[in-house]
């Protein structure tokens, strides 16, 4: 089960952090990412990171503004969000698969949802 929260009203070029809290099972062998969805717009891809925590993968439109990473004990995720444009609003999902899957930019790879907390960025 995945819990995101952290979202909320930022205003352009501002900041915000996602959380992602898993439970029910040990994830130290699942990847896990961040997508979004827009209203009106299909779901994207954000960010990814693998079980090894030693590499991470970006969309073009979030890369250098925003960052993922898992606690130590694996069962957190975080996408920190800095420089936020009004583009960035969005519903943002956490999801994690056992291992990896090399089409990880599409949610048909991911396995287990979160319910999705909402961020929007004011102009």
């Amino acid at each position: 089960q995945l819990q995101a929260s952290g979202g909320g009203l930022a205003q352009a070029g501002g900041s915000l952090r996602l959380s992602c809290a898993a439970s029910g099972r040990t994830f130290s062998t699942y990847s896990a990412a961040w997508f979004r969805q827009a209203p009106g717009k299909e779901r994207e891809f954000v960010a990814a990171i693998r079980p090894s925590m030693s590499r991470t993968y970006y969309a073009d439109s979030v890369k250098g503004r925003f960052s993922i990473s898992r606690d130590k004990d694996m069962n957190t995720m975080y996408l920190q969000m800095n420089s936020l444009k009004p583009e960035d609003s969005a519903l943002y999902y956490c999801t994690a698969r056992l291992n990896w899957n090399v089409g990880y930019y599409s949610s048909k790879a991911w396995d287990y949802w979160g319910q999705g907390t909402q961020v929007t960025v004011s102009s």
